[in-house]
Parts: structure tokens; C-alpha cells; sequence
């Protein structure tokens, strides 16, 4: 631990590396610690984390529930939801929107208020992920169609309020990847959506729903751009994982469901219909063979980064949470 004064106060850096100690389970080291940070700082043990800025966090020997039903709560009591109506799905399944939808709203503060506090709550819920994504697009100039889908996110929160992910305790320390995208899924100017998510074990630790830069001319293509996004992540998750003790030894597993995409890695020659995404094909191809990634094909059926680039109906919505290792908080 180091400590430095300046004139803005006092900067603490704190790194702590033992080989021999992979849980907090060191009291010893815990209580040392907290008598050097006490000789600098007011501070107070708490105990057990269980509240942090709208984050709710339940323990068990089974591993820990995190979720965010208080801010929920806040977001629908905020938007004047008071009947009982709920909906299954965030989402109408196969509906397009667009920025003239509807009456421009008057006053935009309420629909940009409410968005706002929805992105916060994807930290625990990354089924609404997508929902909000598509929202977030309406930001600088909402009408009452948009407004009417933020409703219905609401009534599909009110049906699930009590969603979290859970993180067991006996997740192991393999990292895995999860790539698809939505080809020219947006209706106003063709872009197509990408999504992916990440496992250390079984537990999520991290996801994403964001359209593409630009205008893919093929399947192939956005789902390549989509695949080069993923690997960045995957590089930095294994810096960062590699920064806490853990060492991973072997390729993070990368699940795909578009074979032109796979084989474009797996192809050493670049052709005519790959010169346009020419650096991702290098980026990609270079972490594939420097054994960062080994790419892997799954079936659609079992993209579970499929919730992240689309709607989808009931059935297959929960089908896919599960997969996120969710839940309702246990009792």
C-alpha cells in the first residue's frame, strides 16, 4: 500500500498480491489492513456488504445474489405506474422503431430521466439490456411512442422486480465468450446491432447491446465487426483477470453462430470480400493464433448473445435469462 500527500489531499494506492490466498478468508491480512487504512482515515466496519448506491447484495453459502429491487421500484413509482397491468417481455417481438414514431413530447425530461435510471439498472439486469439500448437511440428528441415502449419496460420490470444475477461460489476460473449481431436490424439507417457476453465460470461479469458504427454489406461482415469487438474485451478481461492472480493458461473460449465469420479467421488469405473489415480480420485473426481466443461455432439454438441483439418472446426470453445464471432473490 502506498500513500501520497499533495495538495488536493491524500492518494491512496492499494495493491495486494498473494499467491497463497485467492478468497478473502485471510482475517489476519483483512485486519492488518484495517489498522493501517484506520491510522490515515476516519473509518467504521460495516460488516458484511448487503447495500451499495442501489446495488443489493444478498450472501449464502451458495455463492451471492445481486440485485437492484429498491431502484426498481424508485423507476416505477417515478413514471406513475399504479395499476397492475404487466407485460412478459420488454419488448414487442418483430416491432421496428424509429425516430418520427408518434407526438414529440413537450417536456423530454421525464423520458430522459427514466432512461437514465434504466441504464443504471442493467447492472443487474441484462435482460432489459437490449430494451434500453433501443430506448437510449430516442434520447435528444422522444415522442409518445417511444415513451409508451419505456412503459412497457416498466410493466415487464413490475412482473420480474425481483430478478438478479447470481454469482456461486463454486464457479470456477474459466473465462468464456458468447458473439452475435443483428444484420441491418435498425430500420432508419440499416446498422445492424451487436452483443456479447461474457462468463468467468458460470457467472456473468460482463455484456453489451450497441449498434455498429457503420453499414455492414453482409451477414458475414457485422458478425466479424461484432467478433472484433468481443475479442477486445476478452483481452482486456484477461489483463485485468491476470492483474487480480488469475492466470489464464489456455484460449477463451469465443461461441459464434455465423460459419462465413468462423472461417474468415480461419483463412490466412484475404479476398475480395473481406477488404473491407481488413483491420478486424488482423485484429481477430492475430489473437486467434496468439492463442488469446479459440474460436468455437454454436447453434443458434444456444447463442445465449442472441438477448442481447434482439426481442424475443416469452419462452425464449426466460430460456435465455437463465443462461445469464438469473433469478428471483432467495427467500
Amino acid at each position: 500500500m502506498f500513500l501520497k500527500r499533495s495538495d488536493k489531499g491524500i492518494v491512496l494506492l492499494l495493491l495486494y498480491v498473494d499467491d497463497m490466498v485467492t478468497t478473502g478468508s485471510d482475517l489476519e491480512g483483512i485486519n492488518a489492513l484495517e489498522t493501517q487504512l484506520s491510522m490515515y482515515f476516519q473509518m467504521k466496519d460495516l460488516g458484511h456488504l448487503r447495500y451499495f448506491l442501489g446495488i443489493e447484495v444478498d450472501r449464502s453459502s451458495k455463492g451471492y445474489y445481486v440485485s437492484q429491487v429498491k431502484h426498481a421500484n424508485e423507476i416505477i413509482h417515478r413514471a406513475g405506474l399504479t395499476e397492475n397491468n404487466t407485460v412478459d417481455t420488454p419488448l414487442e417481438v418483430n416491432v421496428k422503431y424509429n425516430p418520427t414514431d408518434g407526438k414529440i413530447l413537450s417536456n423530454p425530461t421525464l423520458y430522459r430521466q427514466l432512461v437514465g435510471s434504466l441504464n443504471y439498472l442493467t447492472i443487474t439486469r441484462p435482460d432489459i439490456s437490449h430494451a434500453v439500448h433501443v430506448v437510449s437511440q430516442f434520447m435528444s428528441a422522444p415522442r409518445s411512442t417511444h415513451y409508451a415502449v419505456v412503459l412497457r419496460i416498466m410493466r415487464y420490470l413490475k412482473s420480474t422486480l425481483h430478478q438478479g444475477l447470481h454469482f456461486s461460489s463454486t464457479s470456477d476460473f474459466e473465462l468464456k465468450a458468447y458473439s452475435d449481431s443483428d444484420w441491418a436490424g435498425d430500420v432508419t439507417d440499416g446498422r445492424s446491432t451487436s452483443g456479447y457476453c461474457m462468463f468467468l465460470g458460470n457467472s456473468l461479469i460482463s455484456w453489451r447491446s450497441k449498434k455498429q458504427s457503420l453499414v455492414s454489406r453482409s451477414s458475414a461482415e457485422e458478425e466479424y465487426r461484432a467478433l472484433a469487438h468481443t475479442t477486445s474485451e476478452i483481452v482486456w478481461l484477461r489483463w485485468l483477470l491476470g492483474d487480480m492472480g488469475v492466470h489464464l493458461s489456455g484460449p477463451t473460449p469465443l461461441f459464434c453462430d455465423n460459419k462465413a465469420a468462423t472461417h474468415i479467421t480461419h483463412n490466412d488469405v484475404f479476398h475480395e470480400r473481406t477488404k473491407h473489415v481488413e483491420i478486424d480480420c488482423h485484429f481477430v485473426r492475430h489473437h486467434y493464433k496468439k492463442q488469446t481466443i479459440g474460436l468455437h461455432y454454436a447453434t443458434s439454438k444456444l447463442q445465449i448473445a442472441d438477448l442481447f441483439k434482439k426481442t424475443h418472446p416469452s419462452k425464449r426470453l426466460q430460456f435465455l435469462s437463465s443462461k445469464l445464471n438469473m433469478c428471483c432473490r432467495p427467500s
